[in-house]
């Protein structure tokens, strides 16, 4: 994946808008027509069309892939490029930031595309009871103006030079400014396709909107239909048969049997996708640190690398930045099983013997049951007695991340640092799965935030990557690697997205019938 770093933006400017504008590039390859139909993972009865709920695949793909739009993207080959905004540019000390709007735009019913549009889409993640995993994002934005019908001018509170990437998070979706309510009841955006019917955690049917801005560059198919088959196993199933054309999440246990299928194939990615257990450290036992450490001991990672992925990644350090960063830490310690060393932070805890209850569903990742159950054997020995609860998949997001002391999730991972680090790991935020708070850590964030010295950031990032493996509330065992698969009727431009899964969720705008 290609890294557009922070000083280049700044110094590009209005010129990486001008690669904004034509970021896309005519394909002369692809074929419009067919219906595309898409067998998804992560689906939910509570589903809607608001994105600041959005939290797994299926409405991911929905929402900022397909109907709705926001300023900026990550093209398949990893360039930031513009998407509703055309062009930015930056003040010297990357606080003040002014977006130049596509002219032109419509709304799916009419209205046309603006500034207002934009203001109060951003607004929507800070109002008052709003729960918007993008909210950390916008409340770092002190003053939005209007400074015409298109242009909007945003004032941070403190610099980000990673300010315009942050503007492509699948939370942040433009809708009609006066209309917000009806738009999420009805899914009106400004995305190449349009509601025809939306049946939440079973169908969404969607169908090609005439006349669109990016006509001749993406969005060839006639119609979707996304299925939601969240059982990995029949998932698999639809595609081998036929009854969808692409599917995301393979299951490794049938892998071998789709790639001897001539009608399938598999895409593979590497991210920063990983699948993690995050425990509560505002609760007992999980605010003793020895507890953590004896945890992050008991764990085979190795293992889990071996039997869940089958080989589809690496092990992970216990912080969340991943193999496509910029600024991984590849000189920290490897944390790796250590018995003596879990049972020696399990006696400092006063304990000489843990009970603990873990959450897992297959809803978090494919394999977490099993992983679960590894993890069981493998702390065991150490003394730690781990309850594998397997939960429902359906409403797994709402019932039990978040509110469960410990349980098993998934994170597709973000290009830059700052954007993991403020979305999962700052003191505060609503997505903090693990609730860890460190002061030294967050000075750290803020610091890193506004430095435009690729050396002295590398050694703030480092640091931070240290303080969460050793001190920090989520046990991350490995990064795996993006594994979807669809027909062999499929094609698609020479790369790949690897920011999500299925081409960064961006599959039935830019893949097309062979």
């Amino acid at each position: 994946m290609s890294q557009l770093s922070r000083r280049g933006l700044l110094k590009s400017g209005a010129a990486a808008g001008i690669i904004a504008a034509t970021g896309l590039p005519a394909k002369a390859a692809a074929k419009p027509g067919g219906t595309l139909r898409l067998g998804l993972s992560g689906a939910n009865t509570s589903d809607s069309w608001d994105g600041r709920t959005h939290s797994d695949h299926f409405m991911i793909h929905m929402g900022h892939g397909t109907v709705f739009d926001c300023l900026t993207e990550i093209s398949a080959s990893g360039e930031l490029i513009g998407e509703l905004a055309e062009s930015w540019e930056a003040s010297a000390d990357a606080k003040t930031w002014t977006f130049n709007l596509r002219k032109g735009v419509k709304f799916h019913n009419g209205k046309s595309f603006g500034a207002d549009d934009v203001i109060e889409s951003l607004n929507m993640h800070t109002a008052e009871g709003a729960k918007s995993a993008a909210k950390p994002i916008v409340a770092a934005i002190s003053e939005m103006k209007k400074l015409g019908e298109h242009q909007v001018q945003f004032v941070l509170e403190a610099g980000n030079a990673d300010f315009p990437f942050l503007m492509s998070d699948y939370h942040i979706l433009m809708f009609p400014a006066g209309m917000v309510e009806q738009a999420i009841a009805k899914g009106i955006g400004t995305g190449l396709y349009r509601v025809v019917s939306f049946d939440p955690g079973v169908r969404c049917v969607l169908t090609r909107v005439d006349s669109h801005y990016k006509d001749g560059r993406a969005g060839w198919f006639n119609d979707i239909e996304a299925i939601a088959i969240n059982d990995s196993s029949a998932r698999m199933n639809a595609l081998m048969t036929g009854q969808v054309d692409a599917v995301s999440k393979v299951d490794y246990k049938t892998e071998p049997l789709m790639r001897a299928n001539p009608n399938v194939n598999i895409f593979e990615m590497t991210g920063n996708m990983q699948y993690t257990f995050p425990m509560l450290t505002n609760q007992a036992p999980f605010d003793d640190i020895n507890v953590r450490k004896a945890l992050k001991y008991g764990l085979n990672r190795q293992e889990m690398v071996d039997k869940i992925l089958q080989g589809h990644g690496a092990i992970g350090n216990d912080h969340p930045i991943g193999p496509a960063n910029q600024y991984l830490a590849k000189d920290i310690p490897q944390l790796e099983m250590d018995i003596d060393k879990a049972k020696f932070h399990l006696k400092a805890a006063g304990l000489t013997e843990l009970n603990l209850d873990m959450s897992v569903s297959d809803a978090a990742f494919n394999g977490a049951v099993d992983a679960g159950q590894l993890y069981q054997a493998s702390a065991k020995e150490a003394g730690i007695n781990i309850n594998v609860v397997q939960e429902p998949s359906d409403g797994y997001w709402s019932n039990v991340w978040l509110k469960k002391g410990w349980c098993a999730c998934y994170w597709s991972g973000r290009v830059t640092e700052d954007w993991m680090f403020s979305t999962s790991w700052a003191t505060g935020v609503p997505w903090n799965d693990s609730h860890w708070e460190n002061a030294r850590f967050q000075e750290l964030l803020l610091s890193a935030r506004g430095e435009l010295d690729s050396d002295k950031r590398r050694e703030q990032y480092g640091e931070m990557q240290m303080l969460a493996s050793a001190e920090g509330g989520v046990i991350i065992p490995m990064f795996a690697n993006f594994v979807d698969a669809a027909s062999s009727k499929l094609a698609h431009g020479p790369d790949i997205g690897n920011v999500w899964m299925m081409d960064s969720s961006r599959l039935t705008e830019r893949w097309w019938f062979a």
